[in-house]
């Protein structure tokens, strides 16, 4: 019962008054008067221990959540909780789910802290109410710029004017019914994991009734599908019911802004703030009823929205696949084998590789067809030990000549090569392959692709920006410099790294590449893939590989090798113990090179936005960040060293003093954050 004592102090009457965390406007008389939800707060405490009237009054909130939950699946697990689970029952009742820069992802099952119809129903609600509300606030724009232009032509002809500001629809009007600039755009897609087609057609039925006009994707696609639809469409939002490389059990909704809503340079990127407060102020609006779970205020529409044409799918395909450059890099002799890990990637991926050329393709059968449960791997991330290991075996087997697998949404891809020092097949590191498709992007000239899409004129810039994360590898940052290109960094994700203005290619080093900005703006594993298939493809043709670039690149810049640390947390307030003494005690140095430069992120730079971090420079070039994960209950480590490199001869043993570094570094690092003795 301690966890249960634990959860429940921080809503049990006596520490948190009225559950409100959780409905504020529930329906529960006063402490002082003795009850919640109708449970009888005994103060004699011999007669009712405050163990038992906590577990009664969370049974009594989950009751109520049950009698709304639309979904029979999650109502009967909730009852099952109720009677049989109650560490289950008070973890999914301990707050809610907060909406943020990449949108909610949790598990699914019933309750506020998880994904389920209520929470997603109340997520689209908030969505919609923020899309309105941004029209309104254009259409207020509007009037206030004619009002002004009416009181300078009433000036010019000597007469007066009052100067009443725009009118504005009173605050208590339902922003559906109040007046707007114009009507919100928007397209929903999903995945194939549990409940995501239900959620997305749930979430068309909302924005519709909500007066958006509303696309729903015709099936289960790549999340960049969505990103490139957005654009196309010229949609206000798009959502994205996915969760990406999460456990078979997570579920997630991502919301992606463009069109009216937001500046040119904006458009199909994430969010990032004020909108995601905002919208999670509209959540909070929709989620504050008399009783728990109820939605029935949340209008679902029967019909109305437009199922998009399978068109959009051959357009995007047909636009990725006219990325390659056939003149210059005109060699499609490449062996591919190529896994989708249980996801969404399989077909749309390949239809790309031979649209393009490349026929001599091995799909992983056993991992082709979508599958919620991803039964042939323990996690589905490429990045995962183990999860391209069917994979490697078909390479074998074949006689590939690359690795190319996506993550089951296909926004991220890895890349897989063999290493003629073992005969072993093996990973590229995230930052190997950014760095390898920004010395393709420079062979290119800077630039791939273009667009067609309406507004999008002007997006590239003369001289090619390149970008990555703070977490990244600073080998970019010299393939640029080389070139004359500009370089930009950014915090994580990339709802910064698409918003650079001009930008031509940008990465992060978990497998998220960006190689063509002006027509998905978005990391997109599936024209990322593409592009490593026609590199490899013309280094193959002069007897040369990826690694041989690599090579190159080393000779050139230093051997930048790159390595992570996640840990992997029950409780997140061990994350923000393990920060904190970060920045109380810092290390003093690493592989016994001291501290040159400290950086605590969360105060903010002239170049970079407050973020939740800290950043050690060494004196030798070591450097290390540390920060929160944003989507899972992890510390993350991101630790970069680089070595010299005389000459080609000289690689090997750069090699091995870049392995030994890094393990160096892991053991201060683990130190550092008490993990492992100084």
């Amino acid at each position: 019962m301690r966890k249960l004592s634990r959860l429940a102090r921080r809503l049990a009457p006596e520490f948190r008054p009225c559950w409100q965390t959780l409905s504020p406007k529930c329906s529960v008389i006063p402490n002082e008067c003795g009850y919640i939800y109708g449970v009888r707060h005994v103060d004699d405490t011999t007669s009712t221990s405050k163990a038992a009237l906590e577990t009664q009054a969370l049974k009594a909130a989950a009751l109520q959540w049950a009698s709304h939950d639309p979904d029979p699946a999650t109502t009967a697990r909730l009852h099952s909780w109720i009677a049989e689970e109650p560490l289950e029952l008070a973890d999914s009742f301990t707050g809610h789910l907060q909406f943020g820069t990449a949108g909610l992802r949790a598990a699914m099952g019933p309750g506020p802290n998880r994904m389920n119809r209520i929470v997603v129903r109340r997520a689209a609600a908030g969505v919609a109410a923020h899309l309105l509300a941004l029209a309104q606030a254009e259409l207020a724009q509007e009037q206030s710029a004619q009002a002004e232009m009416s009181r300078a032509e009433m000036d010019d002809a000597g007469t007066s004017s009052a100067g009443e500001p725009a009118s504005q629809p009173p605050a208590s009007q339902p922003p559906a019914s109040q007046p707007t600039a114009y009507q919100p755009r928007a397209v929903v897609g999903f995945d194939a994991r549990h409940n995501s087609e239900v959620f997305a057609q749930e979430t068309a039925a909302i924005f519709t009734a909500a007066g958006i006009e509303t696309f729903l994707l015709p099936a289960a696609l790549p999340t960049p599908v969505l990103a490139y639809a957005v654009r196309a469409m010229d949609c206000e939002a798009g959502v994205m019911v996915t969760a990406s490389h999460n456990p078979p059990a997570d579920n997630g909704y991502k919301v992606y802004l463009g069109g009216r809503a937001v500046a040119p340079e904006a458009r199909g990127v994430q969010i990032v703030a004020p909108h995601d407060s905002q919208i999670a102020a509209h959540i909070d609006a929709a989620s504050n009823t008399a009783e728990m779970g109820d939605t029935s205020a949340i209008e679902l529409a029967e019909s109305g929205w437009t199922v998009v044409a399978h068109q959009l799918l051959e357009s995007y395909e047909h636009t990725i696949t006219a990325f390659t450059d056939r003149d210059a890099f005109p060699h499609r002799e490449l062996r591919i084998v190529h896994t989708s890990l249980h996801g969404v990637g399989h077909e749309t991926a390949l239809a790309v590789l031979r649209g393009a050329g490349f026929t001599d393709i091995h799909a992983v059968a056993e991992q082709s067809a979508p599958d919620p449960f991803f039964p042939t791997v323990s996690f589905p991330n490429p990045e995962e030990p183990g999860a391209m290991d069917l994979a490697f075996a078909l390479a074998e087997k074949v006689g590939a000549d690359v690795v190319l697998a996506n993550d089951p949404d296909a926004d991220r891809v890895s890349v897989g090569v063999k290493d003629p020092s073992s005969g072993q097949w093996r990973q590229l590191h995230g930052d190997q392959v950014g760095a390898l498709l920004g010395a393709h992007v420079v062979a290119r000239g800077g630039h791939v692709g273009s667009t067609g899409i309406a507004g999008d004129e002007g997006t590239g810039a003369a001289t090619p920006v390149f970008a990555n994360s703070i977490v990244s590898s600073r080998l970019l940052a010299r393939i640029a410099g080389e070139a004359g290109y500009e370089h930009v960094e950014t915090l994580t994700g990339f709802k910064w790294i698409s918003r650079v203005p001009g930008l031509s290619y940008g990465y992060e080093e978990a497998l998220g590449y960006c190689v063509a900005p002006e027509v998905v703006r978005d990391k997109d594993g599936i024209s990322a893939g593409l592009l490593v298939a026609e590199m490899a493809a013309g280094l193959k043709a002069v007897g040369r590989t990826l690694l041989d670039v690599l090579d190159d690149l080393a000779l050139a810049h230093g051997l930048h090798a790159s390595n992570q640390i996640s840990i992997r947390v029950e409780d997140p307030a061990e994350i923000e113990s393990m920060m904190a003494r970060l920045r109380a005690q810092p290390p003093a140095g690493f592989d016994g090179s001291a501290i040159a430069q400290f950086t605590d992120l969360s105060v903010g730079t002239p170049q970079l936005p407050a973020t939740d971090g800290v950043s050690y420079l060494s004196e030798s070039g070591t450097r290390v960040i540390v920060r929160p994960s944003g989507t899972e209950p992890k510390l993350k480590c991101y630790l970069e060293v680089i070595v010299p490199v005389a000459g080609r001869d000289q690689l090997p043993a750069a090699q091995q003093e870049a392995e030994r570094a890094l393990a160096a570094v892991v053991r201060d690092v683990k130190a550092s954050l008490g993990l492992e003795p100084l």
